[in-house]
């Protein structure tokens, strides 16, 4: 079984994604709809990855939060924001478990 990315966000966000060939998306254009979104693509057994914008991170209830950032799989991938690579080099480490980036 093969797996898929995913895109959950704004109509501007997805765009290009779903440009790229990303088929699973879902458009959100109020915090409401994000969590629902989300809990979507957290169920969807196809979805490998789920990327999503860094402030829309932010606008997830508690509980949903809480459940995308320790999902092992799909693994979340937030792009934009304050973060930057070292944001990335979070989220790598979380999803395969070793720092890539490690000096020692």
């Amino acid at each position: 079984m093969s797996q898929e990315v995913a895109v959950v966000g704004s109509p501007d966000f997805t765009t290009g994604f779903r440009l790229a060939g990303v088929r699973k998306f879902a458009n959100v254009t109020e915090d409401e709809q994000l969590d629902a979104a989300v809990r979507e693509m957290l169920d969807d057994e196809e979805v490998g990855i789920l990327v999503m914008h860094d402030d829309d991170l932010d606008a997830l209830s508690r509980t949903t939060r809480s459940d995308v950032e320790t999902s092992v799989e799909p693994v979340l991938v937030t792009l934009g924001g304050e973060g930057g690579s070292d944001a990335l080099r979070e989220q790598i480490k979380r999803a395969i478990g070793i720092d890539l980036m490690d000096e020692d």
